[in-house]
């Protein structure tokens, strides 16, 4: 319950910051390449239900859905780049958070598709909780292209998740810390 209210008070306090990045990203995305600013993808969720995500666009348009690790890094677009190496392209998921769907630290939500992945978390529990925004596999540059190692990292921050914690996963991700899902 107390994760959860200080996942609605920080999402309302970034509120006034977020939306005029967000309409600055969205404007620079349009005029870098052809299609939406931004993009929804459904994703497995709390005690495994689905969701829809939305992000920024990274990529070109007309990219398939799938995994970053399983897309070539030539569809990431040039400001996409900007937007994933600052982490801007995250922003939306702040309304994942006020619906209830995500959390801020959590383990980063994967596709249905990503079936391997599902299985290893189901196994350790991992849906359990909600999902995050970022988690500790995000920081130590684990991506979802190794499933058994992330699905271990994520059931290891389920186990001992702490506010404190949290509040330390967030500031290290606000300070550039992690990687995200790598393009291959």
């Amino acid at each position: 319950m107390a994760k959860r209210l200080f996942d609605l008070a920080f999402a309302l306090a970034l509120l006034p910051v977020a939306i005029p990045v967000l309409a600055v990203a969205a404007v620079a995305v349009v005029l870098d390449s052809p299609g939406p600013a931004f993009f929804r993808q459904e994703r497995v969720g709390r005690h495994r239900r689905a969701f829809t995500l939305i992000k920024i666009r990274t990529m070109s348009a007309g990219t398939r859905q799938a995994a970053s690790h399983e897309v070539g890094a030539a569809q990431i677009t040039r400001v996409g780049a900007f937007l994933r190496k600052t982490k801007i392209d995250e922003l939306p998921q702040i309304f994942s958070v006020l619906l209830g769907h995500m959390s801020f630290v959590g383990p980063r939500p994967c596709l249905p598709v990503q079936e391997e992945l599902v299985e290893e978390r189901s196994k350790r529990g991992v849906y359990a909780v909600r999902p995050g925004i970022t988690g500790p596999a995000q920081i130590a540059g684990i991506d979802m292209s190794t499933p058994v190692r992330l699905a271990e990292t994520d059931a290891a921050y389920v186990a001992d998740r702490s506010f404190f914690g949290d509040l330390e996963l967030i500031l290290r991700t606000a300070l550039g810390g992690g990687s995200g899902d790598a393009a291959r």
